[in-house]
C-alpha cells in the first residue's frame, strides 16, 4: 500500500456508482430511435434536442448532438446488465437491430452479446452467470 491508501487525510472518497455515460451522435433522431427500440426510457430531450437523457436502470445514458464529427474510433463499450440476456437478444432482433453474435457465456462469468449503435458505439447487454 502507498501512503495515499493508508493516510485518511489523503484517501479519496469512495466511488459509489456510475451516474451516466454520454455518447456523441451525429443524428439525434436516429440515435434516440435506436435506444428507444432497445427499451431505454426517454427522460429528457428527444429526437430534436441537442442533448437527450435516457433511463438506463436507474442511471443515465446521455446522447449529445455532435453534427459533422463522424463515427468515433474504437473507444471501448458500454455494458448494461439486463434481467434476461436471451430475452433481450430476441427483443433486439425483433426491433431490427443485428447484434454481432448470439448470446454466449464468457469465461469471466457473464452471459452477453454485443451490438453497435448507429454512431459506432459498442453496446453490450449482459448478466452475471449464476
Amino acid at each position: 500500500m502507498t501512503a495515499t491508501d493508508t493516510d485518511p487525510r489523503r484517501r479519496a472518497p469512495a466511488i459509489e456508482s456510475v451516474s451516466a455515460v454520454t455518447l456523441a451522435t451525429a443524428d439525434m433522431s436516429r440515435a434516440v430511435d435506436f435506444y428507444r427500440r432497445l427499451g431505454f426510457g426517454l427522460t429528457k430531450g428527444g429526437a430534436g434536442a441537442a442533448f437527450t437523457t435516457l433511463d438506463a436502470g436507474g442511471q443515465s445514458l446521455n446522447l449529445t448532438a455532435e453534427a459533422g464529427t463522424g463515427a468515433p474510433g474504437w473507444w471501448g463499450r458500454v455494458i448494461f446488465h439486463v434481467a434476461d440476456v436471451d430475452a433481450s437478444y430476441r427483443h433486439v432482433l425483433a426491433q431490427g437491430v443485428t447484434p454481432e453474435f448470439p448470446p454466449r457465456d464468457a469465461p469471466w462469468g457473464e452471459r452477453y452479446f454485443h451490438m453497435v449503435d448507429p454512431d459506432g458505439h459498442e453496446i453490450s447487454f449482459a448478466r452475471p452467470l449464476e
